[in-house]
């Protein structure tokens, strides 16, 4: 599930292999399928330097020298010690049952992530908790219901035991409607801000417009040698390619379905459970009862009335602090499903990356306020307002003509709007990270980009798991060109009847841009894990092609950086679908269908929580429950770009160095590969320099208290308990980490229509201690309103 990043989603940081020479090959004959079909894919187990993912280890490649298993190190090692080869290419998988549980699910994650849009701080709707759903219902429905030997009414019902393509092809399918996608913030900004309402047909378009085009992406199969089909060869075929924050879910599907009655899977499920209930148990404690349990600061405790204290130690309310040295005791801001760095998945080397960007951004944000850069005292700390240099909130709307286009006489009038310092750093990080991930994969990844690409054309790709999926047919092209087509002419389309004010020739570019760019955060995403949000770049790239057009640049985002957004889906998709055995045509199909279910339910839900929440979505720091500052940032960043570029962001501006930043972030990790050159035992090849480009404006918005504790607890797993404690890590780690995030995420679904105004009605809890009535609950001084 992979949304373009905006300042209030923490990143979905994943498990990563740092070393760029990425893994040891598997040495194995290259197989065809035909040769699959004659016992390669039962015999393939045999001929691998593998062990049992929940097993004990027996390869004496896998051990150390005393006996003990050896650590998890490289991209072979996950693939094929924490994942199963198992696959029966005869498994149902398009049975009624995965049909009604997969629709039904993309309904509800649909409208749970909406929801979350709005929430202060934006929370995922999770893979593992839907996975963990799909798998209660379906085997309550194979449980419940007569089987096949009672007829062939029931044999269309319920033909089987619930099968474990049945569950991934669910789990795509609903996954993808588990974001807001980026057309509701379209759609929203034009509704809080500019009066526009876009009819049900046009918006409804330009969401199935936005959405496909991100699946055209891929559009040749594997045995073609097009552009696309190249793509694959190394964004989804290797083994260097991870995608590791899929190690969890998929590491749940093997101990959900495989080898149910061996005791080692039986003791692994049973240990899911258990953490999957108690911190559901729990998260009551944190999210309503104690809600200080979100942010313990001691020195927020010691010294109640320092502006300083609450903007450097303060963290538990939105937009309050940097939650330096904060403990958090809520999994829903310290777990992935959060958006947070995830600590139990994210190896220590592409941390280590993120948090010298966090400890940069906190010496930033202080030393900028301190020194008043870009007028930083006369803002708040943290905002994404934007603001006149007095400090008020700035009126977009009188600066613009009835058309949305620039008012130069009025500009002139009102003056240049100004960004809080933290604002601006944050725009200028990821700036950064966009020309360092350019330079980080052109010089690192090229060489197993190449040997990837050539073993594509020879059919010579060692990857265990690729070899095993030769067995099924791939998607016709035809398929793949009509959904360009059709994507490409609702947008066009809704582009002039929508009002867009984006012209025909600029919707082209946007789509191209989103193509060029795809590659490199494509590969940088499947290997380290980080998302490069490519947003900024559209927006300079919009208002350059339609300078002083708020409106138009909003779209060009739209189609620039969100179809690189669905890409990255889709690539992930087909990942997982290699991991797990799901057929290609499969993959499509599901995630097709989830991606036009989702896109409809979702537009239905924004224009109803609008309607009931707008003062609270238009307020700076709306409440503990309800926020606009999604929508907000969104339309700054707009405004700013689309009407104001020359004037914001010209040679002669105070933000003159955000653009250029993108120049500037091609050279940041060149030292570092010179260093490397020069010093290799120094493992300066570890080093992610766009992450830590990125993270030098990641405080700038939301609940920051979970920072610290997550570091701790990725120090404890991905340190401690990878190295030292090597068995249990490949065991349980995973596993725990998908009971945490699943459990979490059940809570925040029933909590949100039980306690938090889902329903209708709003729960409070009476003040005391760990819940004040009034004020931060980790007790710093209230700054804002």
């Amino acid at each position: 599930m992979v949304t373009v990043r905006n300042p209030f989603k923490r990143q979905n940081s994943v498990d990563a292999v740092a070393d760029p020479t990425l893994h040891e090959t598997v040495s194995n004959e290259v197989k065809t399928p035909s040769d699959e079909k004659d016992g390669y894919a039962a015999d393939v187990q045999d001929t691998l330097p593998i062990d049992n993912p929940y097993g004990e280890v027996r390869n004496e490649k896998n051990l150390l020298a005393n006996g003990k298993e050896r650590p998890i190190e490289t991209a072979e090692d996950i693939a094929t010690r924490c994942i199963s080869l198992e696959d029966d290419p005869d498994m149902l998988i398009h049975t009624f049952r995965m049909y009604a549980l997969g629709i039904g699910l993309t309904c509800f994650a649909a409208v749970l992530g909406q929801i979350f849009y709005f929430r202060p701080q934006t929370v995922y709707v999770s893979q593992l908790f839907l996975q963990v759903i799909a798998f209660i219902l379906g085997r309550t429905w194979a449980a419940v219901l007569p089987n096949a030997s009672r007829g062939k009414f029931w044999a269309f019902l319920n033909p089987c035991e619930f099968t474990l393509k049945e569950h991934v092809a669910i789990l795509v399918m609903s996954s993808t409607a588990t974001s807001s996608a980026q057309a509701i913030s379209v759609f929203a900004a034009d509704d809080l801000y500019y009066d526009i309402t876009p009819s049900y047909g046009v918006a409804i378009f330009t969401l199935l417009g936005s959405q496909l085009l991100g699946e055209s992406l891929f559009p040749l199969p594997r045995r073609r040698y097009g552009l696309a089909g190249l793509l694959r060869s190394f964004c989804v075929f290797p083994t260097y390619i991870v995608y590791p924050n899929l190690v969890p879910t998929v590491n749940l599907f093997d101990a959900l379905h495989r080898d149910k009655d061996e005791k080692a899977q039986k003791k692994r499920l049973r240990f899911f459970w258990y953490i999957f209930i108690a911190i559901f148990c729990w998260e009551w404690v944190p999210e309503f009862i104690a809600p200080t349990l979100t942010g313990v600061s001691i020195f927020c405790l010691a010294k109640r009335d320092s502006a300083w204290v609450t903007r450097i130690f303060g963290g538990s309310n939105g937009n309050e602090g940097l939650g330096l040295f904060s403990l958090c005791f809520d999994w829903n801001y310290v777990g992935s499903g959060g958006g947070s760095l995830g600590a139990l998945f994210t190896p220590i080397t592409t941390q280590v990356s993120q948090y010298i960007g966090v400890a940069l951004c906190i010496i930033l944000f202080c030393s900028m306020y301190v020194t008043n850069t870009w007028n930083a005292q006369a803002f708040p700390f943290l905002s994404q307002q934007l603001f006149y240099k007095n400090g008020t909130v700035y009126d977009q709307l009188a600066i613009l003509n009835a058309d949305y286009s620039l008012n130069a006489t009025a500009l002139a009038e009102q003056g240049v709007p100004w960004y809080a310092a933290s604002n601006a750093v944050y725009y200028l990080g990821s700036n950064l990270a966009i020309g360092a991930t350019l330079t980080h994969v052109g010089i690192w990844y090229w060489r197993p980009i190449l040997n990837a690409v050539k073993g594509f054309r020879t059919r010579t790709i060692e990857d265990p798991h690729y070899q095993k999926m030769l067995v099924y047919k791939e998607v016709p092209m035809w398929v793949y060109g009509g959904i360009i087509l059709a994507s490409f002419a609702m947008a066009m389309a809704t582009c002039y009847t929508g009002h867009s004010q984006l012209p025909w020739w600029a919707l082209i570019v946007a789509i191209l841009l989103a193509f060029i760019m795809f590659p490199f955060i494509c590969v940088i995403y499947a290997i380290t894990g980080f998302n490069t949000d490519v947003t900024q770049l559209s927006q300079m790239l919009g208002a350059a092609l339609v300078p002083g057009n708020s409106q138009a640049n909003m779209y060009f985002v739209l189609y620039g950086a969100n179809s690189s957004g669905q890409g990255l889906g889709l690539a992930r998709d087909l990942k997982m679908a290699q991991y797990t055995k799901l057929p290609p045509r499969t993959t499509l199909f599901v995630q097709s269908l989830g991606t036009v279910i989702g896109a409809i339910l979702q537009l239905i839900i924004m224009k109803q929580i609008i309607s009931a929440q707008r003062e609270l979505l238009l307020d700076t720091q709306g409440s503990n429950i309800w926020s606009g500052q999604q929508v907000q940032s969104f339309n700054s960043q707009a405004v700013s770009w689309g009407a104001l570029a020359k004037d914001m962001y010209g040679p002669h501006s105070d933000y003159f160095i955000i653009p250029l930043a993108i120049v500037i972030g091609l050279a940041v990790p060149l030292p570092f590969y010179f260093a490397h050159k020069l010093w290799p035992k120094m493992r300066f090849n570890t080093f992610v320099s766009p992450i830590t480009c990125w993270c030098l404006g990641y405080l700038s918005v939301g609940i920051n208290s979970s920072i610290f504790t997550t570091m701790l607890l990725a120090i404890f797993s991905q340190f401690y308990l990878r190295r030292y404690r090597a068995t249990w890590f490949r065991k349980y780690n995973y596993l725990m980490s998908a009971a945490l995030d699943g459990g979490t995420q059940l809570f925040v679904f029933v909590a949100t229509f039980a306690l938090f105004g889902g329903a209708g009605t709003e729960q409070t809890m009476p003040a005391w201690a760990l819940a004040p009535a009034s004020g931060n609950y980790d007790y710093c001084k209230r700054l804002t309103a």
